[in-house]
């Protein structure tokens, strides 16, 4: 009899076990949308289920829906999720919960029958199909109720230590919480609980029950609604992670980048980076992104042996790109987002960081080869330029430049060659002289050495300068003589030349034949209205330079007596001290 009994018993104590045990393993869900709307959960719902089986809505209690798919095992859950997320059917912050997080199921229910009409209700219906049939009551809304704070410290024991952090770092976000994330529950972050419940119509318990976390996480990511975060898997690129698809899509490759365009209003611009190279060719993506409109000259910048990362910004946009070198590939992303929207940039740029993934594959060399040719683009993109290019020449060692004020003028940043930060020392309108500072130490190849006295007229002149802006990234001579050591009102100070520069000349060295400097050329709108003959310009005398310099207190250096120097040894000489000067917005 005690056998039988024990052998019911164990029969029992197993079948319940394993009851329990497939209860427990199928308890997952992936919980993917919250609304405070029964419309709205409802209707999403049958939205996922058009692409998505076993989706449902529940009700989680204080006028909140759930839209989440399941049930699945742990196992099984942690996979869905993953792939779901991977292929873009659930949006990238949908997490894991269990069955008790929920209240009563919304959406699907199952059909109730109708009861039969009787007889005589069923011939009168029959007979009189005027009568328009009676509109049913809307059910009301289920009453849901929130977690005791004894279920809310068990359903919070069941987070693990992700979830604990990222409540805190919502907290954070809301401006309740400002220690340490690292998900230990302390008197801290209770009472930053405690302060958002009170300040959001909750009892202040310092536990937030699931209805209460879910509704922090929404007002966490509702500044994401209409981003579309989705992954994408760019087997040309050879890159997997997040992009706001909402706002951007794939529009085209142009080796090294895959462009993701703006799609709307909002003017947004993602470069996926791929290609085969090594650390000279990272080091030359590096130096060739920062010419780039979309990365503005002022930002962060950092480039490692393996790695660089690029932060540009100017009063529309702000650009960050980073890119790393593994197995002999390089690859990374820009992310270019509009100025004063930073909450929703670095949360969106979080996400791609977070998700960015290499897979197998490069982009061809040959991508966007038959692409227009243009040299003020590089892969599709647009070259930043300076507004106005002069040209400007040292005056001594420490790289202190002469230059037109027309260079100056009105300008957000001033360059010299390009890649150097310079400040404005002195300028002097009436005679158009500008004095140019470095910002650091620069030890030009050479310098000026100015003219004392005047030339003889008539001999011969040369002019060096950036004709054409930079394009050519040299300067060019043009050569001619001194017509006149005077201008055409009898200034002393102006010297008359008998040549044809171009207008980025201006700001250049004037060379007497000996290699000194009689002069700077100064800009054709320096003779005023009067249109004059083509080959007629204008210099500002040595005298006046030096003049200008001393009041700035910079140390010129006499030109030597010396013979004439040839065409090659003119422009060797003008080279190393003629300088292209940028004036940016």
């Amino acid at each position: 009899m005690i056998r039988t009994f024990l052998s019911v018993f164990l029969f029992l104590f197993i079948t319940v076990q394993s009851v329990l045990a497939q209860t427990n393993n199928t308890d997952s869900w992936l919980q993917i949308e919250a609304h405070p709307s029964l419309t709205v959960a409802t209707q999403r719902a049958q939205s996922y289920a058009e692409s998505t089986p076993d989706v449902s809505s529940f009700a989680l209690g204080n006028g909140w829906y759930a839209v989440a798919i399941g049930p699945f095992d742990a196992t099984a859950a942690q996979q869905q999720l993953r792939q779901l997320r991977a292929q873009g059917l659930i949006p990238r912050d949908a997490y894991i919960v269990t069955r008790d997080a929920f209240g009563q199921r919304i959406w699907p229910t199952s059909a109730t029958p109708q009861p039969a009409l009787p007889a005589e209700d069923a011939a009168d219906t029959v007979a009189s199909d005027t009568t328009p049939a009676p509109t049913p009551e809307p059910a009301p809304e289920p009453e849901v109720i929130d977690e005791t704070p004894r279920e809310a410290r068990a359903s919070e024991a069941r987070l693990n230590a992700d979830e604990r952090k990222q409540l805190q770092s919502y907290l954070q976000w809301a401006g309740y919480y400002n220690a340490a994330i690292d998900g230990a529950f302390g008197r801290g972050t209770r009472s930053s609980m405690a302060a958002w419940q009170r300040d959001n119509g909750y009892d202040a318990t310092g536990v937030l029950t699931t209805m209460q976390r879910e509704a922090l996480r929404q007002q966490y990511y509702a500044v994401l609604e209409g981003m579309g975060l989705r992954g994408i898997a760019d087997t040309t690129a050879g890159i997997e992670m997040i992009l706001p698809l909402g706002v951007v899509a794939r529009a085209k490759e142009e080796y090294p980048f895959v462009h993701y365009d703006a799609t709307g209003d909002i003017p947004a611009k993602v470069l996926l980076i791929s290609q085969e190279g090594d650390q000279n060719t990272l080091f030359g993506l590096y130096d060739i992104m920062q010419t780039l409109e979309i990365v503005p000259r002022t930002g962060d910048r950092s480039r490692g042996d393996r790695s660089f990362s690029l932060i540009g910004q100017n009063a529309e946009i702000i650009s960050q790109t980073e890119a790393s070198l593994e197995n002999g590939r390089i690859k990374g992303f820009t992310l270019v987002w509009p100025r004063n929207d930073e909450e929703r940039r670095t949360r969106i740029l979080d996400e791609m960081r977070a998700s960015f993934k290499r897979l197998d594959g490069v982009l061809d060399p040959a991508a966007g080869s038959n692409a227009e040719q243009n040299i003020d683009l590089v892969a599709g993109l647009e070259i930043r330029r300076p507004r106005l290019s002069r040209s400007g020449f040292y005056v001594d060692g420490e790289g202190t430049v002469l230059t037109t004020t027309e260079a100056v003028q009105n300008c957000g940043s001033i360059t010299l060659d390009t890649d150097y930060e310079a400040t404005l020392v002195a300028t002097d309108d009436a005679s158009g002289i500008a004095i140019l500072r470095p910002t650091s130490a620069l030890a030009p190849r050479g310098y000026a050495t100015l003219l004392e006295g005047d030339a003889r007229l008539q001999t011969e002149v040369a002019v060096s300068g950036y004709s054409y802006e930079g394009l050519l990234g040299a300067p060019t001579m043009t050569f001619g003589t001194l017509a006149d050591i005077k201008g055409l009102s009898g200034e002393p100070e102006i010297k008359r030349l008998a040549l044809d520069p171009l207008p980025g000349d201006a700001g250049g060295p004037v060379f007497a034949a000996d290699g000194s400097v009689l002069g700077m050329l100064l800009p054709a709108s320096a003779s005023g209205a009067r249109q004059l003959p083509g080959d007629v310009s204008f210099a500002i005398s040595s005298a006046a330079l030096k003049s200008a310099l001393d009041t700035a207190e910079i140390t010129t250096t006499p030109a030597p007596l010396g013979a004439a120097m040839t065409p090659e040894e003119m422009t060797r000489k003008a080279s190393g001290m003629t300088v292209l000067v940028g004036c940016w917005d």
